[in-house]
């Protein structure tokens, strides 16, 4: 599989993730936000922002939707955020679709909250 932005072939996995990470910039994210069929707003910059410091800072980390949901209500300054409120913006999974969209290769952990 692969995208063409900006007169450049991206290469994608079987997966629809970056095979090359290092292709990953603001206009690939939004192609494949697009492929997703998301339209991003700021949370869904603040969730791939999330993504990609834990993966990069933090040794390949690909946290979990409770860690996903626990940094996010911090960030967002709300106490009462659900897994529910983050499958409004990756409807196919936060920690797999929000990994996709942030440009980093596709989780290899089984299923888990």
């Amino acid at each position: 599989m692969a995208l063409e932005v900006n007169g450049k072939v991206i290469e994608l996995t079987e997966t629809g993730n970056l095979a090359n990470l290092e292709d990953w910039n603001d206009d690939v994210c939004k192609a494949l936000a697009d492929i997703e069929g998301i339209e991003l707003t700021d949370r869904h910059h603040d969730v791939i922002k999330y993504l990609r410091s834990e993966y990069y800072e933090n040794g390949g980390n690909q946290p979990m939707e409770r860690a996903i949901v626990k940094s996010m209500a911090k960030i967002w300054g709300e106490k009462k955020l659900k897994s529910k409120d983050l499958y409004t913006l990756f409807p196919r999974a936060p920690s797999k679709q929000g990994l996709r969209v942030a440009g980093l290769p596709a989780t290899t952990r089984k299923g888990g909250y």
